[in-house]
């Protein structure tokens, strides 16, 4: 595979570090002052899962690797990790609980994600840009306390915890990004 410069490479993409495939999962290009801008960013292991932080100048290239991604539904969780069906072929993937740790907040039964997959095996999980969701708690709003724009903490289906105005209630939909899990509006 060709080289790409690690400055082009963002969350998602698949390199090879160590001679082993990798995704990277935080990428940050950092400019001190008076220095040589760098790049830092962590890649975890797609056959150990093992996460290593890498600091490399801007100059630096990583060889790329081909990530595939196939639409699959969730479906459960149990003792062997959690379980994706194939909405074509039906086919039951396992995906493991170290890449679960990253989205589990966004996770909800019958929904559709994207599982990115490297040399055969999963690599991570693509989250769709906004995501449709019930509010199980919500302290109620104090009347007259609306005058300079507040919000409130809320928990969401998931137990996300999200920052939402005074009018949500339980049992609302929401929008919510999952880029950052913020409140987009109601659903």
């Amino acid at each position: 595979m060709p080289s790409t410069p690690v400055i082009n490479l963002r969350r998602g993409h698949a390199v090879r570090h160590n001679g082993d495939v990798c995704v990277v999962i935080a990428h940050e290009l950092k400019t001190p002052p008076r220095m040589a801008s760098y790049v830092q960013m962590s890649v975890r292991s797609v056959a150990t899962k093992k996460v290593s932080n890498l600091r490399l100048t801007s100059n630096d290239s990583m060889e790329s690797v081909m990530l595939e991604r196939i639409p699959h539904e969730y479906s459960y969780k149990d003792s062997a990790g959690h379980h994706f069906l194939h909405t074509e072929t039906y086919d039951d993937v396992i995906v493991p609980q170290e890449i679960i740790d990253e989205v589990k907040d966004f996770l909800l039964e019958g929904q559709a994600y994207s599982l990115l997959f490297a040399d055969g095996v999963v690599a991570d999980i693509e989250l769709p840009q906004s995501m449709e969701m019930t509010v199980t708690e919500a302290p109620e709003g104090v009347k007259g306390d609306s005058a300079n724009n507040s919000n409130k903490t809320i928990t969401m289906e998931t137990g996300l915890v999200v920052q939402a105005p005074l009018f949500i209630n339980p049992g609302d939909r929401l929008l919510i990004k999952t880029e950052d899990g913020s409140y987009m509006g109601r659903a």
